[in-house]
């Protein structure tokens, strides 16, 4: 009888670094282990999962909201395929920063996986920062995560202050249950060796606090071939996305893309895209920009997340305005 899959969650809200995170300990896999990722993003491009590719990791996408909508069926059919494709040694499962992750939980040591899947520790990322904003520590989904972790990991403590980070470490000492242990990294750090062991299976405070999300287009992706402009959108949760998937002969202006993501409207903003200097991505969460080089991409895929509602044909066109030149006509 083969021997259930090590799998792990990582947990955390939006903008932590759980993407930069799982890529690091991609890196330090062992020679010569298989290693799955199943990635669920708010959005619809799945900018995540591209990112996560660049590592050799079979990665397996649920976008556009929720993976456990439908009763679990997205993350389901999502899940089976990646154990039959991959066969891995260990998976890695990263949740929506914005999603609830009891019924995940649940669904992971059902009937269905109980003899497949060897549930261990459970990781939530915390930004120190963000337990300074009342709306954070009053968000179910953020509550609940860091219910379910076994351990809780004090992420980007490089731009927190000595202060922020005693106030993390009062914080997380006074959850209930009690953490298997308590971390602090920068840039997304993490040792393989955390993922070794079992999960608590603790209880979280609001199991049903769950809220499904209404994406405005759900008809099957287009061949990018065929529509080299595309936009979608999806809100939930009170946060709004609109995301685009772009032919890759269309190349934008780095500069203009820059400008774009540091909009005081957004939460975050993703891009994977073919621009005049080269294949970039772009990552902007709670105003701090990073931006580095990539491999070249069958489509460029960008997104914007907010917690306003935002006129999409008004961002189209600025994302318009920043193409440099196209050899199509969008």
């Amino acid at each position: 009888m083969t021997s259930p899959i090590p799998t792990n969650l990582v947990l955390g809200f939006l903008g932590v670094g759980k993407t930069t995170a799982i890529l690091d300990l991609l890196k330090k896999k062992p020679e010569g282990e298989v290693w799955a990722v199943l990635v669920n993003e708010f959005g619809e491009v799945g900018i995540d999962g591209a990112l996560l590719e660049t590592e050799g990791a079979f990665v397996r996408e649920v976008p556009g909201g929720c993976m456990c909508c439908v009763a679990g069926l997205p993350m389901q059919i999502g899940l089976n395929q990646l154990i039959h494709k991959a066969r891995p040694d260990r998976l890695l499962i990263e949740p929506t920063g914005l999603g609830h992750p009891s019924q995940i939980i649940e669904t992971l040591t059902g009937e269905h996986y109980q003899d497949v899947l060897q549930l261990g520790p459970v990781l939530c990322l915390v930004d120190p920062r963000r337990l300074e904003e009342q709306k954070v520590l009053e968000n179910v989904q953020f509550q609940d995560q860091v219910a379910a972790a076994d351990i809780v990991i004090a992420n980007k403590t490089d731009l927190c202050t000595p202060e922020q980070v005693a106030r993390f470490d009062h914080w997380v000492a006074e959850q209930q249950p009690g953490k298997t242990a308590v971390f602090h990294t920068r840039q997304g750090r993490l040792e393989s060796a955390w993922l070794d062991g079992e999960t608590a299976l603790s209880e979280v405070s609001t199991p049903h606090a769950h809220h499904h999300h209404a994406s405005s287009e759900a008809s099957p992706v287009p061949d990018i071939q065929d529509e080299p402009w595309q936009r979608v959108s999806n809100r939930g949760q009170g946060h709004f996305s609109v995301g685009w998937r772009v032919h890759p002969d269309t190349v934008f202006s780095e500069t203009a893309l820059l400008a774009l993501s540091l909009d005081s409207r957004f939460v975050r903003f993703k891009a994977v895209a073919q621009t005049s200097d080269g294949w970039r991505t772009i990552n902007m969460a709670d105003g701090a920009l990073s931006v580095s080089e990539c491999e070249p991409r069958e489509l460029s895929r960008l997104e914007v997340i907010s917690e306003q509602s935002l006129d999409a044909d008004e961002l189209d066109a600025s994302l318009r305005e920043s193409i440099e030149k196209t050899g199509l006509s969008c």
